[in-house]
């Protein structure tokens, strides 16, 4: 696959992994439809890259289908599915106001497991119904891990379940799909520099990116976005996680 003739749905596309990846693949080529629940900001992202968006909730089957049949109907087909919606909190297992709030669990779960696993069965679906490359290739799959689904800090309990999920349904995913000429690949970013951590005092991104061995910096979103247009276009990877995050290692 090239990205030049890729046609791509990217979730979580108004802002930080989502938005850089969304502007990487647009730049070498790539049709793309932007998923989330921004709409200004997604509006105006798909506006200034050419592509397209659709106001969509990932934990919502109905409205994931009619995302997925929208870009379709806009790009002629799909052959990529990004997934990078997702959200972050930090609540110990249990702390001064009592146990972890089981809804705030769940809720995590949703959103970054349940969604994932929800885009990738729907975009599958339409995928199967491309016509397959010389290779039998029909599409890839791309979620979004994190380095907390191997090294979860305090406060991760939620958030690491959900990734170390998404790392877990990578291989059988995989496999599930072979048959139809679909791809599926993870990558599991470090600490990158996306909107919430961009918001940080300076000093605090500093104290932050020292513990990264090799660059001693935060991740630049376009990194992400340029692996994940990497994956698109290098056949051979399937079933495997990525990680990108310089070598760093959470204690």
């Amino acid at each position: 696959m090239k990205l030049d003739s890729t046609a791509a749905i990217i979730t979580g596309g108004a802002s930080g992994l989502g938005e850089a990846t969304a502007r990487y693949f647009a730049s070498q080529g790539a049709q793309v439809t932007l998923l989330d629940r921004d709409a200004a900001r997604g509006e105006s992202v798909a506006k200034e890259i050419g592509g397209h968006f659709i106001l969509t909730d990932v934990t919502d089957e109905s409205s994931v289908q009619a995302a997925v049949d929208y870009a379709a109907d806009k790009m002629g087909w799909i052959t990529a599915a990004v997934n990078c919606a997702g959200i972050a909190l930090g609540i110990k297992t249990t702390g001064r106001d009592g146990p972890h709030p089981l809804d705030a669990f769940q809720r995590t779960v949703d959103i970054n497991l349940v969604g994932s696993f929800n885009v990738a069965r729907l975009a599958a679906v339409a995928m199967a119904k491309n016509s397959p490359e010389d290779d039998g290739a029909r599409g890839v799959i791309i979620n979004t891990a994190s380095i907390a689904a191997f090294d979860g800090q305090k406060g991760q309990a939620a958030y690491a379940a959900s990734k170390a999920g998404i790392v877990g349904m990578t291989l059988p995913m995989a496999r599930d799909l072979a048959k139809d000429g679909i791809r599926v690949m993870t990558i599991a970013p470090g600490i990158f520099k996306t909107p919430m951590l961009a918001g940080l005092p300076e000093e605090v991104q500093a104290e932050l990116a020292k513990d990264v061995p090799n660059p001693a910096r935060l991740g630049d979103p376009s990194e992400y976005g340029r692996l994940a247009g990497f994956i698109v276009e290098m056949g051979y990877l399937n079933g495997e996680v990525i990680r990108l995050d310089g070598a760093l290692r959470m204690r």
